[in-house]
């Protein structure tokens, strides 16, 4: 049986009015997207939705914690990701997304699959820079022996022609950059 079956919700069957749903995602849920930079985490999502006449109205909760790699030491850690996303489903005659949080879908459709929904609310909640939080010393928390060598590398001196050049232009050739 796929795993990505249970975020599917029939709600053809489900009479108007507010109805709540709980999923739990971990390493399972996202080892069934193709490449995802997250491949290990935990979090759990409830899901309320408004079924109406013509149209459908979701509001998620996420809460947990997803493992990401620092930019900075390449060392993995657990990230939180915590936010409240809105999706309303309006019924028409084609699939169309309509704005970031307006889905068009066919009044023939009877079901919605809220997985690759709750996968691109999780990677919104992420930074576009993931670096490990800092520690009590106010000190990111990163891998010491990388840092300490990214410290020890020396700065290239040479200069490119080309840019000294171009220095001169704004009248400060006597300033290195």
């Amino acid at each position: 049986m796929d795993y990505l079956v249970d975020f599917v919700i029939p709600f053809v069957g489900l009479s108007l009015g507010n109805h709540s749903f709980d999923f739990e995602v971990n390493n399972t849920f996202f080892e069934h997207f193709e490449y995802s930079e997250i491949k290990k985490g935990k979090a759990n999502i409830e899901v309320n939705l408004e079924r109406q006449e013509r149209m459908l109205v979701f509001g998620f909760r996420i809460q947990g914690s997803v493992q990401v790699t620092c930019d900075r030491c390449l060392d993995l850690f657990d990230h939180p990701v915590n936010g409240h996303e809105q999706l309303i489903v309006k019924f028409g005659h084609e699939r169309l997304e309509e704005s970031e949080d307006v889905l068009m879908i066919p009044r023939t459709d009877y079901q919605i699959d809220l997985a690759p929904l709750i996968y691109e609310y999780i990677n919104l909640l992420l930074p576009i820079r993931h670096v490990h939080p800092m520690n009590k010393n106010g000190e990111y928390a990163c891998d010491p022996e990388v840092t300490r060598f990214i410290t020890e590398i020396p700065e290239h001196e040479d200069t490119d022609p080309r840019w000294d050049a171009l220095r001169g232009l704004t009248g400060n050739q006597n300033e290195e950059s």
